[in-house]
C-alpha cells in the first residue's frame, strides 16, 4: 500500500498515496459545507454517495476476481499465477479503500472539523484509526 501523506487546501483535505489508482471511474470530490447533516450520522449523506454507483461496479468487478482465484485453484493452476491475481485483487481493493477514506475525510470528517467540539474529535480519532488499520493491512 502506498504512503498516505496528507495536502490541505481551501477546498479541503487531499490525501496523496504515492501512486495512481486504477479505479478511473472513482472521482475524488469535495462536499459542499453548507450542506444540511440529519442522517443516522449526522449527515444527509455518505461521503461516498455521488460514486456509489463507480464504489458498486468496482466491488463486483473485485468479486468477480475472487471467484476466478477460486475456480484457479480448483483447476490446480500454477502457484505463482494465483498469486499474481491475488496481488491484482489486493490493489483492487486498496484502491476502493483509498477511495472511501479520501470521500470520507472530504465529507464526513471536513464536516465534523468545520462544527467542531467532541464530534471533530471523535471524527479525527476514527480516521485515524482506519488509516492505521489500512497502512497496517
Amino acid at each position: 500500500m502506498g504512503v498516505l501523506s496528507p495536502k490541505l487546501y481551501p477546498e479541503g483535505v487531499q490525501w496523496d498515496t504515492g501512486f495512481a489508482s486504477d479505479a478511473e471511474d472513482i472521482v475524488m470530490h469535495e462536499s459542499d459545507p453548507a450542506e444540511t447533516h440529519d442522517g443516522p450520522h449526522g449527515y444527509i449523506s455518505n461521503g461516498y454517495i455521488s460514486n456509489k454507483d463507480a464504489y458498486l461496479k468496482r466491488l463486483r468487478r473485485i468479486e468477480g476476481q475472487a471467484r476466478g482465484l477460486q475456480g484457479m485453484v480448483t483447476d490446480d493452476k500454477y502457484c505463482i499465477d494465483i498469486l499474481t491475481q491475488i496481488s491484482a485483487m489486493t490493489s483492487a481493493l486498496e484502491s476502493v479503500a483509498l477511495g472511501l477514506l479520501d470521500d470520507h475525510l472530504n465529507h464526513c470528517v471536513l464536516h465534523a472539523a468545520m462544527a467542531g467540539g467532541a464530534e471533530a474529535e471523535a471524527k479525527l480519532q476514527e480516521a485515524s484509526a482506519a488509516i492505521a488499520r489500512l497502512v497496517r493491512s
